[in-house]
Parts: structure tokens; C-alpha cells; sequence
């Protein structure tokens, strides 16, 4: 075994034959692929509409913007998070207003949510991070209370459920990133979904420069299509994502069930949720035997990728504290010391679950 890497893009000949048709058609750029993707994942997420765009971070930028969130505005953003959460509202020219997340699941913590409410909030958006869903029916209340839409990043979360309910139809819109790591691919790639017509037809004009008709330009947009190649590939992800899904679960299952050392928190479930384990996160206690950093010293040296999904709570990042605002978010900071990541892709065998666990199981 030479090693086992914290992630590693599943790709077969199917992608390659499908992309091949599409360069063979001699439409590269968006065309009826990217339709016939968006119809696909759109059923995936049972909503009406999904519009393809070229990155995660565009999906959420169009879905806020979209919503009319501009200068002036405050949108309520979880700070454990990745960065993209928090930069999409400062790209509307709107301010990020960071809350603290549940010591559990990770996800935006309600409590904080209405807590964190003013005359200037415009959106909520909350996070399924790491595959898990957040606790939606709190937030979305709190969002119906206030007239305000929440937006699902699901970024990391395709295919997971939040009782019995895809993620991706919980709010007014829910954005998705296809980065190569993620559950399922399209290369790099984003998607939006949402029931609302005309939410749909302004992200559409939106992302394709702001045209209502070719060449007639009502709105300032941008160029955030996805193309014909991308979406080849998703088609053929798309196919595949149940069985991805499945064996994530299952090396999660057999990870959570095997890893036994005292100072070891193994990722929680929520009851009614699906978590697809885009990530699998542990919590380093101060009482585990080693430091996180001898920890993750002590698998590498045994061939075992890790990697700390996030080091820095968003608040605590440079461009934010600038600000000068003072954010007290104890629970992200606290997890930002804590997390872990293992591998739990769909490429990791059985003899590589059980390296994994026998390399921490083995440090007392």
C-alpha cells in the first residue's frame, strides 16, 4: 500500500465517452447537455428548476444576488464554514453577519441565528457541512417569521436528506459545487435549484451576462455558464452518486464503529437526517493522547492522508477583521482546533479502513 489519500476524483471510461460525444458535436460551450443535466439534478432535488453554473461560489453569488441582496444589506452566514459562505455576500456588496454553529453536527446554530436578526437581514444562509444537513425546520421558521429567504449551501451535500426531504428544496434556493473532490464531479461546476419561475429566469439572465434576449442586455451579469464538456461529465456523476453515496456511508459506518481511543469524538448523525459524508470530521479532544498535530504526524507517517476542514473560523480571517467588528463565536473557534478529516471516499478499501483505524486505535 503506498498510501491512502484524504480524497481521490472517481472518473471512468463513461465520463471519457461522454465527453468525447460532446466534442465530437462540435458544441462545447452551454447547449442541450447543460439541459439535460439541470433536468437530472433538478429531479435529484425534486424542485422545479436547476441552473448550471461553473463554480459553487457562483452558485451562490447568483442565488443572492438574484434575491436582490445588495449594499446595505446583512446576510446571516455560520462561520465554521468554507470561506466562499461569507465572500458571495461580500461580493454583492452586502456584509456578512457570522454566528456560532452546533458543537454536534456543525451546522448553524438557530439560537444564534435569531439572536444575530436586525432591520438590515436579508438572508440566512445555512450550510450542510460536511454532507450532513443542518437543522432546517428552526431556521427556516425563524426565516418565514421575518419575511427573509434562506438559501441551502449544499455545496458539500449532494444526495443527502433532511427527513426524508432532499437538500436543495428546504429553501428559496439551494447551491451546489461539483470541485473535483466532491461527491460528484463535472471538473469544476456549481448548480442552483429552486421552485420559484421567476427566481429561475433572473438567475438565468443573471449568469449569461445579464441578457433577457441575445444581445439585449437588461441587467448587469456575468459569465458563470457551465459548458457542454462539464455537464457531460455530471450526467455520466450523477448516474453514479447512489453507489458513491453508499460506500461513503459505509466507510463512515465502519470508521465510526471501529475507532475507539478515549479524546476521539467520531462524526454525530442527526436523527431524520442522511449524511453522505463528503467529509468524515473527528474531534481531537484535549484529554486523546497526542496533540492534533502529532496525531496527524503520527498517519502520515503510516501513508494516511488528513486534512483540517477549517483551520480558521471565517470571522477570524484577515479581510473580515479588517472590519473591526468583534464577533464572539466560542463553538466554531473551539472545532477549528479540534476537527480532523479521514478519508472516507468511495476509493478507500476495506484493508485501508482497517489501517486507518488500527494507526489510531494503536497511539496509547
Amino acid at each position: 500500500m503506498t498510501g491512502i489519500p484524504i480524497a481521490r476524483p472517481e472518473a471512468g471510461d463513461e465520463e471519457v465517452h461522454a465527453v468525447a460525444e460532446v466534442l465530437r458535436s462540435g458544441m462545447f460551450a452551454q447547449g442541450p447537455v447543460v439541459r439535460q443535466f439541470e433536468n437530472e439534478f433538478a429531479a435529484l432535488c425534486n424542485t422545479r428548476h436547476a441552473i448550471a453554473v461553473n463554480n459553487g461560489t457562483a452558485a451562490l453569488h447568483a442565488a443572492l444576488a438574484s434575491a436582490g441582496i445588495h449594499a446595505g444589506d446583512e446576510v446571516i452566514v455560520p462561520t465554521f464554514s468554507f470561506f466562499a459562505t461569507a465572500s458571495c455576500v461580500s461580493m454583492c456588496g452586502a456584509k456578512p453577519v457570522f454566528v456560532d454553529v452546533d458543537e454536534r453536527t456543525f451546522g448553524i446554530d438557530p439560537a444564534c441565528v435569531n439572536n444575530a436578526i436586525t432591520k438590515k437581514t436579508r438572508a440566512v444562509i445555512g450550510v450542510h457541512l460536511f454532507g450532513q444537513p443542518f437543522d432546517v425546520q428552526p431556521v427556516h421558521e425563524i426565516c418565514d417569521d421575518h419575511n427573509i429567504p434562506l438559501i441551502e449551501d449544499a455545496a458539500q451535500a449532494h444526495g443527502a436528506m433532511y427527513h426524508q426531504k432532499p437538500v436543495g428544496s428546504l429553501g428559496k434556493a439551494g447551491c451546489f459545487s461539483f470541485y473535483p473532490t466532491k461527491n460528484m464531479t463535472t471538473g469544476e461546476g456549481g448548480i442552483i435549484t429552486t421552485d420559484d419561475d421567476h427566481y429561475a429566469s433572473v438567475i438565468r439572465q443573471f449568469i449569461n451576462h445579464g441578457q433577457s434576449e441575445k444581445y439585449l442586455h437588461t441587467m448587469i451579469g456575468y459569465n458563470y455558464r457551465m459548458t457542454d464538456i462539464g455537464a457531460a461529465i455530471g450526467r455520466e456523476q450523477l448516474k453514479k452518486l447512489p453507489g458513491f453515496n453508499t460506500q461513503r456511508e459505509a466507510n463512515a459506518g465502519y470508521l465510526s464503529s471501529h475507532i475507539r481511543e478515549a479524546g476521539i469524538v467520531t462524526p454525530y448523525c442527526m436523527p431524520g437526517a442522511r449524511h453522505v459524508y463528503h467529509q468524515y470530521v473527528l474531534r481531537v479532544l484535549p484529554e486523546f493522547s497526542l496533540t492534533r498535530s502529532e496525531l496527524i504526524a503520527q498517519l502520515a507517517g503510516k501513508g494516511i492522508g488528513t486534512a483540517i476542514h477549517y483551520p480558521i473560523p471565517i470571522h477570524r480571517q484577515p479581510v473580515y477583521r479588517k472590519s473591526g467588528t468583534e464577533v464572539s463565536c466560542p463553538v466554531a473557534e473551539r472545532l477549528c482546533n479540534e476537527v480532523l478529516s479521514l478519508p472516507v471516499h468511495p476509493n478507500v478499501t476495506g484493508p485501508m479502513l482497517e489501517t486507518i483505524c488500527e494507526a489510531i486505535n494503536g497511539v496509547s
